[in-house]
């Protein structure tokens, strides 16, 4: 996600996002993701003009699930409806840290109207990071976040891009990411993993997986190319450790081995499965191509 633009995106309302997931994993059994979602960032130029029409799309694709990053003026019953007449739930949605900060108990109320059942924050402004106390002050408000969150039924989580996997100077050298792995409570801030831009920053999932078991319950599923001539639309979001350009891809048609990570999502713990592009060339066109990947993917 372009950073600056989700931040305009998810700010257009204090946007407040049940599930369907595997209970168990033989090894010798295969497995497949029945309940497909997507990020509607990825339909973004579409939802502002047209925002029940969108959704309407969205389902016809195939998915059953919808991650909402903002409501467009839209009141929490009228969105539940929507979903309701497409035969769609909202697992989750992204709040801007602002709205963690000073609009808790109003968003808290907006998601169990629409029925979401986690509220995700996808940013930790750059001036923040850069504090002294910045990654340290984000995970004590995360953590004051989770327990009314928890209270109410709904689990507070946050999103990574690769920035969170550079070496910060206030951390002593530490990954912020591990440093919020750590700092906060497992049982009051999961994490909703953005496959593509762990693996953008060069770490690995599945050991991230295997140290934090059950701490991911969502995932963000988006491709990636590595390409040279790509314009540098995605720095905010890469951090400084990437010294590659690329660009995002249909799922299925970039670099990411999804079988072999999808293999290990009951030790991840992931229940939901969002499909997302932050720059489709054809939006209806690329989700269609992601959905229909990871329908027939079997792991």
């Amino acid at each position: 996600m372009r950073p600056m633009n989700r931040r305009t995106f998810i700010g257009t309302s204090i946007a407040a996002a049940l599930t369907a997931s595997r209970s168990s994993w033989a090894a010798d059994t295969a497995h497949s993701i029945d309940r497909v979602g997507l990020q509607l960032y990825t339909v973004r130029e579409a939802i502002k003009t047209d925002f029940e029409g969108t959704i309407a799309k969205v389902a016809a694709v195939g998915y059953k699930e919808v991650e909402f990053a903002g409501y467009f003026d839209h009141s929490p019953k009228d969105v539940r409806a929507i979903l309701d007449k497409n035969g769609l739930v909202s697992p989750s949605c992204h709040v801007g840290y602002d709205v963690v900060e000073k609009k808790w108990p109003e968003t808290l109320e907006a998601a169990k109207i629409v029925g979401h059942s986690y509220i995700i924050c996808p940013w930790i402004d750059e001036k923040q990071r850069k504090e002294t106390d910045g990654w340290k002050r984000a995970a004590e408000l995360f953590n004051r976040a989770g327990e009314p969150s928890k209270k109410a039924g709904i689990q507070f989580g946050y999103h990574n891009h690769s920035f969170e996997f550079d070496p910060a100077d206030s951390l002593g050298g530490k990954l912020p990411y591990d440093f919020l792995l750590t700092e906060t409570d497992p049982k009051l801030v999961a994490m909703e993993l953005d496959l593509c831009w762990i693996s953008v920053a060069g770490k690995d999932p599945l050991a991230y997986f295997e140290k934090h078991p059950g701490r991911f319950p969502l995932v963000h599923v988006k491709d990636w190319v590595k390409d040279a001539s790509t314009p540098s639309a995605y720095e905010g979001a890469m951090g400084q450790s990437v010294k590659f350009g690329g660009r995002m891809a249909d799922v299925g048609q970039g670099s990411i081995a999804w079988k072999n990570l999808f293999a290990h999502s009951g030790t991840a713990g992931i229940k939901h499965y969002f499909v997302e592009n932050d720059y489709p060339k054809s939006a209806f066109n690329d989700i269609k191509i992601s959905y229909d990947y990871l329908h027939n993917l079997q792991f």
